[in-house]
C-alpha cells in the first residue's frame, strides 16, 4: 500500500491488518520502520483531533514532522496542490498528509508525485483514517463486525465519515443504517424515525451537522432538530443492553447528542480520540513501509 486515498480502495485483509497493528501499537510493541522519515501534514481545513492525531502518531513512530501552515504557503498565491506537494517531496517530504475541502483533490496528485499521500479528508468524499480508528473502536468493543447494526445517524449527505464508514462496515459484514432528515440522506436509503433503528442497534454513531456545508436547515433549528434527530437522555435508555454511542467530533452538544451523554458509560466519543493515534501510527507506518 503505497497512498490511503479512500476506504473504497482498500480490501478487507488491508483494514484487518492495520487494525491489528493498532492493536500492537495499543500494547506497546515498537515501530518497525527502516529508515528515517520527513512528513508534512498539509490541512487547508481546520482540525483539532485529525490534525494533531497525526502529528502524535508520527512523532512515536520515529518520523520527523516538518511544520506546515496552509495559511502561510503559497497555495495562498494561487500556487496548485501539485505543484505545493511536488515541491515539498523536491526538499526531501517523504509522505504527505493532506485535508481539503475540493471532493477527491488527490486525483492530481496520482500521476508525476513520488511522495506518500495520505487522504486526511476530502471535502464531502471520504475520510479513511476516522473510518479506521471508527472500525478499531467497534471491534475493540465486539471484537467482530459481522451481523452488528450500526446506525449512522446525521447529516449523511455532506458527511465523508458516513461514507467511508458504509463502505468499510458493509464489506466486513456489519449491517449499516441510516437515520436523518429526509433531504439530507444523499443517495442514500435512509430512515426518518429513530422507532426504526433505535432498539436494536449496537453502535448509534452520530455526525455532526457541518454548518459550513449545509445549514441546519430552513425547517430545523438547533433545538427542533435535537428533539427529533438527536441522541436524548430517553432514547438513550431505550438502546440495547452493550449497545454504544459513538461522533467522530468535534461535537455539537444538545443537538446531535444532549450534553450530559456525551461522557456517559455508553459513549466511546473520547476514547475514539484515543485510538485515532494508534490507528495513525499503524496507517503512517504501512504505507511507509510499503515504499521500503
Amino acid at each position: 500500500m503505497k497512498n490511503l486515498l479512500s476506504m473504497e480502495h482498500l480490501s478487507n485483509e488491508e483494514i484487518i491488518a492495520i487494525l491489528d497493528r493498532a492493536q500492537d501499537f495499543e500494547n506497546g510493541m515498537e515501530p518497525n520502520l527502516k529508515h528515517s522519515y520527513n512528513v508534512a501534514n498539509l490541512f487547508f481545513e481546520p482540525s483539532t483531533r485529525t490534525k494533531t492525531s497525526f502529528e502524535m502518531a508520527e512523532r512515536r513512530i520515529g518520523c520527523t514532522v516538518i511544520p506546515f501552515d496552509a495559511g502561510f504557503s503559497s497555495t495562498t498565491k494561487g500556487e496548485t496542490m501539485y505543484d505545493t506537494v511536488k515541491t515539498l517531496e523536491m526538499i526531501g517530504i517523504d509522505a504527505v498528509i493532506i485535508r481539503d475541502k475540493e471532493d477527491e483533490y488527490y486525483n492530481e496528485l496520482l500521476e508525476g508525485i513520488n511522495c506518500a499521500v495520505i487522504n486526511a479528508g476530502d471535502g464531502a468524499g471520504q475520510h479513511p483514517s476516522q473510518s479506521l480508528l471508527d472500525l478499531y473502536t467497534i471491534r475493540k468493543e465486539f471484537g467482530k463486525f459481522e451481523g452488528l447494526n450500526i446506525t449512522i445517524v446525521g447529516d449523511i449527505s455532506h458527511s465523508r465519515v458516513a461514507k467511508s464508514n458504509a463502505t468499510a462496515l458493509t464489506c466486513l459484514g456489519a449491517n449499516v443504517r441510516f437515520l436523518c432528515p429526509p433531504t439530507w440522506a444523499g443517495d442514500f436509503e435512509a430512515a426518518h424515525s429513530w422507532d426504526e433503528v433505535l432498539t436494536d442497534s449496537d453502535v448509534i454513531m452520530l455526525l455532526r451537522i457541518q454548518h459550513e456545508r449545509h445549514s441546519v436547515s430552513k425547517n430545523f433549528s438547533k433545538e427542533s432538530y435535537h428533539e427529533e434527530f438527536g441522541l436524548t437522555p430517553v432514547r438513550e435508555k431505550q438502546m440495547k443492553d452493550g449497545a454504544i454511542i459513538m461522533h467522530p467530533a468535534p461535537v455539537n452538544r444538545d443537538v446531535e447528542i444532549a450534553d450530559e451523554l456525551v461522557e456517559c458509560e455508553r459513549s466511546r466519543i473520547f476514547e475514539q480520540v484515543r485510538n485515532g493515534v494508534f490507528t495513525r501510527m499503524a496507517i503512517v507506518e504501512t504505507i511507509l513501509k510499503g515504499r521500503e
